[in-house]
Protein backbone atom coordinates (compact mmCIF):
# COMPACT_ATOMS: atom_id res chain seq x y z
CA UNK A 1 0.00 0.00 0.00
CA UNK A 2 1.70 3.19 -1.19
CA UNK A 3 1.86 6.18 1.12
CA UNK A 4 2.73 9.87 1.32
CA UNK A 5 5.39 11.23 3.64
CA UNK A 6 4.72 14.90 4.39
CA UNK A 7 6.76 17.41 6.38
CA UNK A 8 4.38 20.25 7.17
CA UNK A 9 4.53 23.78 8.49
CA UNK A 10 5.29 25.62 5.23
CA UNK A 11 3.01 27.84 3.12
CA UNK A 12 1.87 26.49 -0.24
CA UNK A 13 2.41 29.16 -2.90
CA UNK A 14 2.80 29.56 -6.64
CA UNK A 15 0.79 28.90 -9.79
CA UNK A 16 -1.16 25.74 -10.60
CA UNK A 17 -3.45 24.85 -13.49
CA UNK A 18 -6.81 23.30 -12.64
CA UNK A 19 -7.44 19.79 -13.91
CA UNK A 20 -10.48 18.81 -15.91
CA UNK A 21 -13.60 17.89 -14.00
CA UNK A 22 -13.42 14.24 -12.94
CA UNK A 23 -17.17 14.08 -12.41
CA UNK A 24 -17.76 15.32 -15.97
CA UNK A 25 -15.17 13.01 -17.53
CA UNK A 26 -16.80 9.83 -16.20
CA UNK A 27 -20.31 10.29 -17.69
CA UNK A 28 -18.86 11.73 -20.89
CA UNK A 29 -16.84 8.54 -21.39
CA UNK A 30 -20.02 6.52 -20.89
CA UNK A 31 -21.86 8.78 -23.33
CA UNK A 32 -19.36 7.91 -26.06
CA UNK A 33 -21.18 4.54 -26.27
CA UNK A 34 -24.18 6.37 -27.74
CA UNK A 35 -22.55 6.79 -31.16
CA UNK A 36 -20.58 4.75 -33.67
CA UNK A 37 -18.62 7.87 -34.64
CA UNK A 38 -15.35 8.89 -32.98
CA UNK A 39 -15.55 11.13 -29.91
CA UNK A 40 -12.64 13.31 -28.81
CA UNK A 41 -12.56 14.40 -25.17
CA UNK A 42 -10.15 17.13 -24.10
CA UNK A 43 -8.98 18.32 -20.68
CA UNK A 44 -9.50 14.83 -19.25
CA UNK A 45 -7.78 14.41 -15.86
CA UNK A 46 -5.14 11.68 -15.65
CA UNK A 47 -6.55 9.89 -12.61
CA UNK A 48 -7.38 6.34 -11.64
CA UNK A 49 -11.18 6.68 -11.95
CA UNK A 50 -10.85 7.89 -15.54
CA UNK A 51 -8.58 4.98 -16.45
CA UNK A 52 -11.08 2.50 -14.99
CA UNK A 53 -13.95 4.06 -17.00
CA UNK A 54 -11.82 3.87 -20.15
CA UNK A 55 -11.14 0.20 -19.36
CA UNK A 56 -14.90 -0.43 -19.14
CA UNK A 57 -15.38 1.33 -22.50
CA UNK A 58 -12.69 -0.92 -24.02
CA UNK A 59 -14.26 -4.04 -22.49
CA UNK A 60 -17.57 -3.18 -24.15
CA UNK A 61 -15.92 -3.02 -27.58
CA UNK A 62 -14.53 0.49 -27.81
CA UNK A 63 -11.04 1.60 -28.69
CA UNK A 64 -9.23 4.39 -26.84
CA UNK A 65 -6.31 6.41 -28.20
CA UNK A 66 -4.39 9.06 -26.29
CA UNK A 67 -4.40 11.78 -28.96
CA UNK A 68 -2.63 14.45 -26.90
CA UNK A 69 -1.98 15.60 -23.36
CA UNK A 70 -5.15 14.96 -21.34
CA UNK A 71 -6.91 14.12 -24.59
CA UNK A 72 -8.51 10.87 -25.76
CA UNK A 73 -10.15 9.68 -28.96
CA UNK A 74 -12.86 7.11 -28.31
CA UNK A 75 -14.29 4.97 -31.09
CA UNK A 76 -16.84 2.17 -30.82
CA UNK A 77 -16.27 -0.51 -33.42
CA UNK A 78 -18.91 -2.97 -32.27
CA UNK A 79 -20.77 -3.04 -28.99
CA UNK A 80 -19.76 -6.62 -28.24
CA UNK A 81 -21.34 -7.09 -24.80
CA UNK A 82 -23.91 -5.46 -22.54
CA UNK A 83 -22.44 -6.51 -19.20
CA UNK A 84 -19.86 -4.46 -17.29
CA UNK A 85 -17.02 -6.68 -16.02
CA UNK A 86 -17.29 -7.37 -12.31
CA UNK A 87 -13.63 -6.61 -11.57
CA UNK A 88 -13.97 -3.12 -13.08
CA UNK A 89 -17.36 -2.30 -11.58
CA UNK A 90 -16.00 -2.99 -8.10
CA UNK A 91 -13.37 -0.29 -8.53
CA UNK A 92 -15.61 2.66 -9.26
CA UNK A 93 -19.01 4.05 -8.35
CA UNK A 94 -19.44 5.58 -11.81
CA UNK A 95 -19.69 2.17 -13.49
CA UNK A 96 -23.47 2.54 -13.01
CA UNK A 97 -23.35 5.28 -15.67
CA UNK A 98 -23.12 2.66 -18.41
CA UNK A 99 -26.71 1.54 -17.70
CA UNK A 100 -28.40 4.29 -19.71
CA UNK A 101 -26.12 4.14 -22.79
CA UNK A 102 -26.20 0.32 -22.91
CA UNK A 103 -30.00 0.27 -22.70
CA UNK A 104 -30.27 2.89 -25.43
CA UNK A 105 -27.89 1.07 -27.79
CA UNK A 106 -28.55 -2.62 -27.14
CA UNK A 107 -31.77 -2.87 -25.15
CA UNK A 108 -30.06 -4.52 -22.21
CA UNK A 109 -27.51 -3.78 -19.51
CA UNK A 110 -26.05 -5.94 -16.75
CA UNK A 111 -24.15 -4.11 -14.02
CA UNK A 112 -22.61 -5.58 -10.88
CA UNK A 113 -23.01 -3.46 -7.72
CA UNK A 114 -20.65 -0.49 -8.14
CA UNK A 115 -17.71 0.24 -5.88
CA UNK A 116 -16.27 3.65 -4.96
CA UNK A 117 -15.95 5.70 -1.80
CA UNK A 118 -17.17 4.30 1.51
CA UNK A 119 -19.07 7.36 2.76
CA UNK A 120 -22.36 5.77 3.72
CA UNK A 121 -25.35 4.40 1.86
CA UNK A 122 -25.52 5.51 -1.75
CA UNK A 123 -28.89 4.34 -3.05
CA UNK A 124 -29.55 3.41 -6.67
CA UNK A 125 -33.35 3.56 -6.46
CA UNK A 126 -33.50 6.83 -8.40
CA UNK A 127 -31.68 5.20 -11.34
CA UNK A 128 -34.26 2.40 -11.35
CA UNK A 129 -37.13 4.89 -11.15
CA UNK A 130 -35.92 6.93 -14.12
CA UNK A 131 -35.02 4.01 -16.37
CA UNK A 132 -38.23 2.09 -15.67
CA UNK A 133 -40.25 5.22 -16.47
CA UNK A 134 -38.48 5.26 -19.85
CA UNK A 135 -39.60 1.69 -20.52
CA UNK A 136 -36.94 -0.52 -18.98
CA UNK A 137 -37.50 -3.45 -16.64
CA UNK A 138 -35.08 -4.18 -13.81
CA UNK A 139 -34.22 -7.42 -12.04
CA UNK A 140 -31.86 -7.66 -9.07
CA UNK A 141 -30.15 -10.99 -8.42
CA UNK A 142 -26.70 -10.03 -7.21
CA UNK A 143 -26.35 -7.87 -10.33
CA UNK A 144 -28.66 -5.24 -11.79
CA UNK A 145 -30.23 -6.51 -15.02
CA UNK A 146 -31.94 -3.92 -17.21
CA UNK A 147 -33.84 -4.71 -20.40
CA UNK A 148 -36.23 -2.94 -22.75
CA UNK A 149 -38.12 -3.53 -25.97
CA UNK A 150 -37.58 0.14 -26.73
CA UNK A 151 -37.16 3.29 -24.68
CA UNK A 152 -39.98 5.84 -24.86
CA UNK A 153 -39.95 9.40 -23.54
CA UNK A 154 -41.82 10.05 -20.30
CA UNK A 155 -42.66 12.72 -17.76
CA UNK A 156 -40.38 11.80 -14.85
CA UNK A 157 -40.12 13.31 -11.38
CA UNK A 158 -36.96 12.12 -9.65
CA UNK A 159 -37.38 11.31 -5.95
CA UNK A 160 -34.02 12.98 -5.28
CA UNK A 161 -31.75 15.25 -7.33
CA UNK A 162 -29.23 12.47 -7.91
CA UNK A 163 -26.35 13.46 -10.18
CA UNK A 164 -25.65 10.04 -11.64
CA UNK A 165 -29.36 9.12 -11.96
CA UNK A 166 -29.94 12.37 -13.85
CA UNK A 167 -27.00 11.57 -16.13
CA UNK A 168 -28.24 8.02 -16.78
CA UNK A 169 -31.73 9.29 -17.55
CA UNK A 170 -30.50 12.01 -19.92
CA UNK A 171 -28.26 9.60 -21.84
CA UNK A 172 -31.06 7.05 -22.19
CA UNK A 173 -33.62 9.70 -23.15
CA UNK A 174 -31.36 11.15 -25.86
CA UNK A 175 -32.11 8.09 -28.04
CA UNK A 176 -35.63 7.34 -26.74
CA UNK A 177 -38.72 7.92 -28.86
CA UNK A 178 -40.50 11.16 -28.08
CA UNK A 179 -40.03 13.79 -25.37
CA UNK A 180 -38.77 13.21 -21.87
CA UNK A 181 -39.33 15.80 -19.16
CA UNK A 182 -37.02 15.29 -16.20
CA UNK A 183 -38.09 17.23 -13.11
CA UNK A 184 -36.00 17.56 -9.92
CA UNK A 185 -32.97 16.88 -12.08
CA UNK A 186 -29.49 17.51 -10.77
CA UNK A 187 -27.88 20.60 -12.29
CA UNK A 188 -24.24 20.50 -11.13
CA UNK A 189 -21.58 21.80 -13.54
CA UNK A 190 -20.60 18.24 -14.48
CA UNK A 191 -24.22 17.43 -15.37
CA UNK A 192 -24.21 20.55 -17.53
CA UNK A 193 -21.01 19.41 -19.22
CA UNK A 194 -22.56 16.05 -20.09
CA UNK A 195 -25.64 17.76 -21.52
CA UNK A 196 -23.49 20.12 -23.60
CA UNK A 197 -21.51 17.17 -24.94
CA UNK A 198 -24.73 15.38 -25.91
CA UNK A 199 -25.97 18.51 -27.67
CA UNK A 200 -22.67 18.62 -29.59
CA UNK A 201 -23.45 15.03 -30.63
CA UNK A 202 -26.86 16.07 -31.94
CA UNK A 203 -29.09 15.57 -28.89
CA UNK A 204 -31.97 17.96 -28.31
CA UNK A 205 -31.91 19.13 -24.70
CA UNK A 206 -33.58 22.19 -23.17
CA UNK A 207 -33.12 23.62 -19.68
CA UNK A 208 -29.43 22.88 -19.20
CA UNK A 209 -28.37 24.27 -15.82
CA UNK A 210 -31.88 24.09 -14.37
CA UNK A 211 -33.71 21.34 -12.48
CA UNK A 212 -36.14 20.69 -15.34
CA UNK A 213 -34.64 19.10 -18.44
CA UNK A 214 -36.59 18.41 -21.62
CA UNK A 215 -35.05 15.90 -23.97
CA UNK A 216 -36.47 15.16 -27.42
CA UNK A 217 -35.12 11.82 -28.51
CA UNK A 218 -33.33 11.50 -31.83
CA UNK A 219 -32.70 8.45 -34.00
CA UNK A 220 -28.93 8.78 -34.05
CA UNK A 221 -26.13 10.69 -32.37
CA UNK A 222 -22.88 11.63 -34.08
CA UNK A 223 -19.34 12.05 -32.79
CA UNK A 224 -18.02 15.29 -31.34
CA UNK A 225 -14.95 17.13 -30.10
CA UNK A 226 -15.61 18.30 -26.55
CA UNK A 227 -13.53 19.99 -23.85
CA UNK A 228 -14.40 19.34 -20.22
CA UNK A 229 -14.67 22.20 -17.75
CA UNK A 230 -12.39 22.69 -14.77
CA UNK A 231 -12.74 20.55 -11.64
CA UNK A 232 -14.21 22.94 -9.08
CA UNK A 233 -13.76 20.31 -6.35
CA UNK A 234 -10.02 20.29 -6.96
CA UNK A 235 -9.99 24.08 -7.14
CA UNK A 236 -11.82 24.30 -3.81
CA UNK A 237 -9.25 21.93 -2.31
CA UNK A 238 -6.35 24.11 -3.50
CA UNK A 239 -8.08 27.25 -2.20
CA UNK A 240 -8.44 25.64 1.21
CA UNK A 241 -4.83 24.44 1.14
CA UNK A 242 -3.44 27.87 0.31
CA UNK A 243 -5.53 29.63 2.94
CA UNK A 244 -4.84 27.09 5.70
CA UNK A 245 -1.06 27.21 5.15
CA UNK A 246 -0.95 31.01 4.67
CA UNK A 247 0.33 30.86 1.10
CA UNK A 248 -0.51 32.84 -2.05
CA UNK A 249 -1.80 30.72 -4.89
CA UNK A 250 -2.94 31.45 -8.45
CA UNK A 251 -5.16 28.76 -9.96
CA UNK A 252 -5.39 28.96 -13.74
CA UNK A 253 -7.96 27.71 -16.24
CA UNK A 254 -10.94 27.83 -13.87
CA UNK A 255 -14.63 28.56 -14.41
CA UNK A 256 -15.17 31.15 -11.66
CA UNK A 257 -18.97 30.88 -11.92
CA UNK A 258 -18.75 27.28 -10.71
CA UNK A 259 -17.17 28.50 -7.45
CA UNK A 260 -19.95 30.85 -6.34
CA UNK A 261 -21.45 28.46 -3.72
CA UNK A 262 -17.96 27.72 -2.37
CA UNK A 263 -17.17 31.45 -2.22
CA UNK A 264 -20.02 32.02 0.24
CA UNK A 265 -18.95 29.12 2.48
CA UNK A 266 -15.23 29.98 2.48
CA UNK A 267 -16.17 33.61 3.09
CA UNK A 268 -17.68 32.55 6.43
CA UNK A 269 -14.13 31.60 7.44
CA UNK A 270 -12.59 34.87 6.23
CA UNK A 271 -11.21 33.27 3.04
CA UNK A 272 -11.50 35.28 -0.15
CA UNK A 273 -10.09 35.23 -3.66
CA UNK A 274 -9.84 37.51 -6.66
CA UNK A 275 -10.92 36.67 -10.20
CA UNK A 276 -8.46 37.47 -12.97
CA UNK A 277 -10.04 36.31 -16.22
CA UNK A 278 -10.21 32.52 -15.94
CA UNK A 279 -7.74 32.51 -13.04
CA UNK A 280 -8.34 33.06 -9.34
CA UNK A 281 -5.83 34.37 -6.83
CA UNK A 282 -5.85 33.46 -3.14
CA UNK A 283 -3.84 36.11 -1.31
CA UNK A 284 -1.30 35.14 1.34
CA UNK A 285 -1.82 35.50 5.09
CA UNK A 286 -5.50 36.33 5.04
CA UNK A 287 -7.15 37.07 8.37
CA UNK A 288 -8.78 33.72 8.96
CA UNK A 289 -11.62 34.51 11.33
CA UNK A 290 -15.12 33.09 11.53
CA UNK A 291 -17.76 35.63 10.51
CA UNK A 292 -20.59 35.12 12.96
CA UNK A 293 -24.21 35.25 11.89
CA UNK A 294 -26.39 38.18 12.94
CA UNK A 295 -26.63 38.44 16.70
CA UNK A 296 -23.25 36.77 17.18
CA UNK A 297 -24.64 33.32 16.41
CA UNK A 298 -22.28 30.49 15.42
CA UNK A 299 -22.48 30.15 11.62
CA UNK A 300 -23.26 26.91 9.83
CA UNK A 301 -21.70 25.56 6.67
CA UNK A 302 -23.93 22.89 5.17
CA UNK A 303 -23.95 21.08 1.87
CA UNK A 304 -26.81 20.67 -0.57
CA UNK A 305 -27.47 19.71 -4.18
CA UNK A 306 -26.35 22.35 -6.68
CA UNK A 307 -26.36 25.31 -6.36
CA UNK A 308 -25.68 24.57 -2.71
CA UNK A 309 -22.25 24.09 -1.18
CA UNK A 310 -20.80 20.91 -2.78
CA UNK A 311 -20.83 17.83 -0.50
CA UNK A 312 -17.37 16.86 -1.74
CA UNK A 313 -15.91 20.00 -0.16
CA UNK A 314 -17.25 19.41 3.36
CA UNK A 315 -14.19 17.35 4.30
CA UNK A 316 -11.93 20.06 2.92
CA UNK A 317 -13.63 22.95 4.68
CA UNK A 318 -13.69 21.01 7.97
CA UNK A 319 -9.90 20.74 8.10
CA UNK A 320 -9.50 24.36 6.94
CA UNK A 321 -11.77 25.47 9.80
CA UNK A 322 -9.26 24.04 12.29
CA UNK A 323 -6.91 26.86 11.27
CA UNK A 324 -9.50 29.64 11.58
CA UNK A 325 -10.15 31.81 14.63
CA UNK A 326 -13.61 31.03 15.94
CA UNK A 327 -16.25 28.31 16.00
CA UNK A 328 -18.29 26.96 13.09
CA UNK A 329 -20.77 24.12 12.64
CA UNK A 330 -20.17 21.92 9.60
CA UNK A 331 -23.31 19.99 8.65
CA UNK A 332 -22.86 17.21 6.07
CA UNK A 333 -26.45 16.27 5.23
CA UNK A 334 -26.04 13.85 2.34
CA UNK A 335 -23.76 10.97 3.42
CA UNK A 336 -23.86 9.50 6.91
CA UNK A 337 -20.24 8.30 7.07
CA UNK A 338 -18.33 11.15 5.46
CA UNK A 339 -17.52 12.97 8.73
CA UNK A 340 -16.06 9.98 10.54
CA UNK A 341 -12.53 10.91 9.41
CA UNK A 342 -12.45 13.80 11.91
CA UNK A 343 -11.18 11.49 14.64
CA UNK A 344 -7.87 11.54 12.75
CA UNK A 345 -7.83 15.33 12.85
CA UNK A 346 -8.51 15.21 16.58
CA UNK A 347 -5.47 12.99 17.11
CA UNK A 348 -3.44 15.69 15.32
CA UNK A 349 -4.66 18.33 17.80
CA UNK A 350 -7.83 19.66 16.16
CA UNK A 351 -10.60 20.83 18.47
CA UNK A 352 -13.65 19.18 16.95
CA UNK A 353 -16.81 17.82 18.53
CA UNK A 354 -18.50 15.25 16.32
CA UNK A 355 -22.10 15.70 17.40
CA UNK A 356 -23.46 12.85 15.26
CA UNK A 357 -22.63 11.27 11.87
CA UNK A 358 -23.61 14.48 10.08
CA UNK A 359 -22.51 17.42 12.27
CA UNK A 360 -19.17 18.60 13.59
CA UNK A 361 -18.42 21.71 15.65
CA UNK A 362 -14.94 23.01 14.85
CA UNK A 363 -13.08 25.58 17.00
CA UNK A 364 -9.78 27.06 15.90
CA UNK A 365 -7.11 27.89 15.37
CA UNK A 366 -5.53 24.63 16.51
CA UNK A 367 -1.84 23.81 16.08
CA UNK A 368 -1.63 20.41 14.42
CA UNK A 369 1.14 17.85 14.80
CA UNK A 370 2.22 15.17 12.36
CA UNK A 371 0.55 11.79 12.60
CA UNK A 372 0.03 8.48 10.84
CA UNK A 373 -3.21 8.46 8.86
CA UNK A 374 -5.14 6.29 6.41
CA UNK A 375 -7.28 7.78 3.67
CA UNK A 376 -10.85 6.42 3.68
CA UNK A 377 -12.04 8.20 0.52
CA UNK A 378 -10.99 10.76 -2.09
CA UNK A 379 -11.99 13.98 -0.32
CA UNK A 380 -11.19 12.94 3.25
CA UNK A 381 -7.81 11.84 1.93
CA UNK A 382 -7.17 15.28 0.45
CA UNK A 383 -8.33 16.85 3.72
CA UNK A 384 -5.68 14.77 5.48
CA UNK A 385 -3.06 16.04 3.03
CA UNK A 386 -4.06 19.62 3.89
CA UNK A 387 -3.90 18.84 7.62
CA UNK A 388 -0.46 17.27 7.21
CA UNK A 389 0.83 20.29 5.29
CA UNK A 390 -0.42 22.58 8.07
CA UNK A 391 1.04 20.42 10.83
CA UNK A 392 4.41 20.64 12.49
CA UNK A 393 6.44 17.50 12.01
CA UNK A 394 6.07 14.50 9.72
CA UNK A 395 2.88 12.74 8.72
CA UNK A 396 2.40 9.44 6.91
CA UNK A 397 -0.79 9.02 4.87
CA UNK A 398 -1.57 5.50 3.70
CA UNK A 399 -4.02 4.18 1.10
CA UNK A 400 -3.18 7.05 -1.24
CA UNK A 401 -4.84 5.14 -4.07
CA UNK A 402 -8.07 6.65 -2.77
CA UNK A 403 -6.70 10.20 -3.07
CA UNK A 404 -5.25 9.67 -6.52
CA UNK A 405 -8.63 8.50 -7.80
CA UNK A 406 -9.60 12.17 -7.80
CA UNK A 407 -6.45 14.33 -7.88
CA UNK A 408 -4.16 14.37 -10.90
CA UNK A 409 -0.37 14.19 -10.39
CA UNK A 410 -0.83 15.44 -6.84
CA UNK A 411 2.68 14.91 -5.49
CA UNK A 412 4.61 16.67 -8.30
CA UNK A 413 2.11 19.53 -8.41
CA UNK A 414 2.31 20.10 -4.65
CA UNK A 415 6.10 19.82 -4.75
CA UNK A 416 6.19 22.60 -7.33
CA UNK A 417 4.15 24.72 -4.91
CA UNK A 418 6.67 24.26 -2.10
CA UNK A 419 5.28 21.22 -0.31
CA UNK A 420 7.67 18.72 1.24
CA UNK A 421 5.86 15.59 0.13
CA UNK A 422 7.03 12.30 -1.33
CA UNK A 423 5.31 9.14 -2.48
CA UNK A 424 6.85 5.92 -1.29
CA UNK A 425 6.16 2.23 -0.98
CA UNK A 426 4.34 1.37 2.22
CA UNK A 427 4.58 -1.76 4.30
Amino acid sequence: MDQYRIDGGRPISGVVRASGNKNAALPCIAAALLTDDPVTLRNVPDIEDVQVMLDVYRALGGSVTASGTNEYRLSLGNLNRSDVPVELARKIRASILFAGPLLARSGSAILPPPGGDVIGRRRLDTHFLALTELGASVEVDGAYRFSTAGLVGADIFLDEASVTATENAVMAAALAKGRTTLTNAASEPHVQDLCRMLVAMGARIEGIGSNILRIDGVARLSGCDFELGADFMEIGSFIGLAAATGGELVIEHTRPQDLRPAKIAFGKLGIHWEIEGTSIRVRANQQLKVNCDLGGMIPKIDDAPWPGFPPDLTSIITVVATQVDGTVLVHEKMFESRMFFVDKLITMGARIVLCDPHRAVVTGPSPLTGSELTSPDVRAGMAMVIAALCAEGTSIIRNVYQIERGYENLVPRLTTLGARISREDGC
